[in-house]
């Protein structure tokens, strides 16, 4: 009982730091306190709509989301929930690993817009995967599973090049083909996709081989069966 208390407050917390961020971080661009083109801002409409045209803010949304059902229940499950945590999972891992090896020098954050762009970008990737590692939920990966999650980011990805085929906005500079080349940036989302592969596929081999848990849960789904199964 007390690990299961830990864990609603691991996944309680992990989904009120994602939802803090990206609350603050919402009124940063929507009063214009934080636009990542000062020389010439976009309107408001336009701010909002690049928002949430990030990859991390909406890869936030689905850890609060997910975060919460766990706070809820910390042993659920579900295939669509396995498909979604997974790339929630992975899609936060992958954006910690991203900003802190590819985007982090880029820009020039002070005052609170740093303090969410590390929030979002770092704090909450490090809450999400150490609870996952000690809370789980598992073993709840599949190959299915797997090739299921990477609908999310293909998804993404298409959406942005199509945005920024037709508006001439990309929200990461690897994938501005404008500046980049058609070519260049076809590799970039390959190589994405497949990092993104085989982050999966780390997971789902630790999923296998780590602990199940919530230990508890388990264990009574054991006696459970076990008790049927001698009645029978």
């Amino acid at each position: 009982m007390a690990s299961a208390r830990i864990a609603r407050a691991w996944h309680g917390l992990t989904a009120v730091t994602a939802a803090f961020g990206l609350t603050v971080q919402l009124i940063l661009v929507t009063t214009g306190a934080s636009v990542l083109a000062p020389g010439n801002p976009p309107s408001r409409p336009e701010r909002l709509f690049h928002f949430f045209s990030y990859f991390t803010v909406l890869t936030n949304l689905l850890v609060c989301l997910v975060s919460a059902t766990l706070a809820r229940d910390p042993a659920r499950d579900g295939l669509v929930w396995r498909v979604a945590r997974l790339s929630a999972l992975a899609g936060i891992t992958m954006t910690g690993v991203v900003h802190w090896f590819l985007l982090r020098m880029l820009v020039d954050l002070q005052g609170w817009s740093l303090a969410m762009d590390k929030i979002l970008h770092l704090v909450v990737p490090a809450l999400v995967l150490v609870g996952w590692l000690l809370f789980g939920p598992r073993p709840r990966i599949r190959g299915a599973v797997v090739v299921t999650s990477l609908l999310y980011p293909i998804a993404w990805l298409a959406y942005t090049l199509v945005v920024g085929a037709v508006s001439g906005w990309y929200p990461y500079p690897f994938l501005d083909v404008a500046e980049l080349g058609a070519r260049a940036v076809a590799v970039a989302c390959v190589g994405l996709t497949v990092a993104l592969l085989a982050l999966s596929v780390v997971m789902w081999w630790l999923d296998r081989h780590l602990a199940p848990t919530p230990r508890v849960r388990v264990l009574a789904r054991g006696r459970a069966r076990a008790m049927q199964g001698g009645r029978r």
